[in-house]
């Protein structure tokens, strides 16, 4: 799944930067509607962010691709590989990480996937 975000001036930090924090909440949107997309019956939660490094600094204007990618599904959980992209001015990520998400019930507790 491919989903894309404007940078806004209250995406900002004082430096004029984009808010890491903010990056990190896209990320963590676009990857569970990636799940709640290819797992419709499944009640989903954020269990696990894998290494956050932020590669390069994202000003006000950017258009950022952010692309989720399924790489592991486990009995109650499902990962997604989730890159960043500025492709206006670099090739590369601007950031990559790996978000886990676990199943669960109405109580929080933990169901199998399936």
């Amino acid at each position: 799944m491919e989903t894309h975000r404007l940078v806004l001036p209250g995406d900002l930090n004082h430096y004029g930067f984009l808010f890491g924090g903010r990056l990190l909440a896209w990320i963590d949107e676009a990857s569970w509607i990636a799940a709640s997309l290819e797992f419709p019956h499944c009640q989903f939660v954020t269990v696990a962010m894998d290494t956050v490094e932020f590669h390069h600094s994202v000003r006000e204007g950017t258009i950022l691709t952010i692309h989720c990618e399924r790489t592991r599904t486990g009995t109650t959980s499902v990962t997604y590989a989730v890159k960043v992209w500025d492709r206006n001015t670099r090739p590369d990520p601007i950031f990559s990480t790996a978000v886990t998400f676990v199943r669960v019930d109405a109580n929080g507790q933990k169901l199998p996937r399936a």
